[in-house]
């Protein structure tokens, strides 16, 4: 399977993303600059995470217009798969690409830590080997990260099983107080209505390495790989 990284201006996620595609589950990988054009007929997109344009604006509110967008885009809505994670989240949403948006976190702080996430469906290619209401351990690193959409908006994701995660505490209970930045009921991620694009705001190639003592997040491209295998 080839894996596309798109970098932005302020990345500094697409090497982790990387290794873990390529060192740790042996997958061709091509980095995508975002002044490129040109796809490199990959196979799943990735959008990872950083401070793109320095956040200035809105976190991915300029990215979205930058040149390889309007690719991704196109790719997306012709079925491809596109996963954005944390600052590729936001990218998502200012695209279009996913409903809602990701504000200041509600302490008005950057916000750097690991958090339970509790798997709210197992319907997603990213989540699609786990078990409904698994509890994983994933590192957040984010000031802007608390999802936000109208109550139509809520309704839809919970109907059509667009939920992917949510914050929780380590029993796995989804509370208030394991909520780390305010988002509505605890969304720290969602899919889209097709199920083929993918956004949350927790950060899983940081959760891929025995090094690291944590593989919660090795789970996620598994899933990927697994399911793309079978198909």
């Amino acid at each position: 399977m080839k894996f596309g990284v798109v970098v932005f201006p302020g990345s500094n996620c697409d090497q982790d993303m990387i290794y873990v595609l390529e060192s740790l589950l042996n997958q061709e990988v091509v980095s995508l600059w975002h002044k490129d054009t040109d796809l490199q007929s990959c196979d799943f997109i990735v959008l990872p995470g950083g401070f793109s344009y320095g956040d200035y604006l809105r976190s991915g509110a300029i990215a979205r217009f930058s040149p390889i967008m309007e690719k991704v885009i196109e790719f997306a809505n012709n079925g491809g798969y596109v996963m954005g994670i944390c600052n590729g989240f936001q990218i998502l949403c200012e695209t279009g690409l996913l409903p809602g948006a990701l504000l200041h976190n509600n302490n008005q702080k950057f916000i750097c830590k690991n958090v339970n996430l509790s798997v709210q469906t197992n319907g997603a290619l990213i989540t699609n080997k786990m078990k409904v209401d698994q509890n994983i351990l994933i590192p957040i690193a984010h000031g802007e990260g608390r999802y936000y959409a109208d109550s139509a908006t809520l309704s839809e994701l919970n109907k059509n099983d667009q939920i992917m995660f949510k914050y929780c505490d380590n029993n796995g209970k989804v509370t208030d107080a394991s909520n780390p930045n305010g988002s509505l009921e605890n969304i720290a991620g969602i899919c889209n209505v097709g199920r083929n694009v993918f956004g949350m705001m927790p950060h899983p190639e940081r959760a891929s390495d025995v090094e690291l003592s944590n593989t919660d997040g090795l789970q996620l491209f598994e899933s990927i790989l697994a399911e793309i295998a079978v198909a």
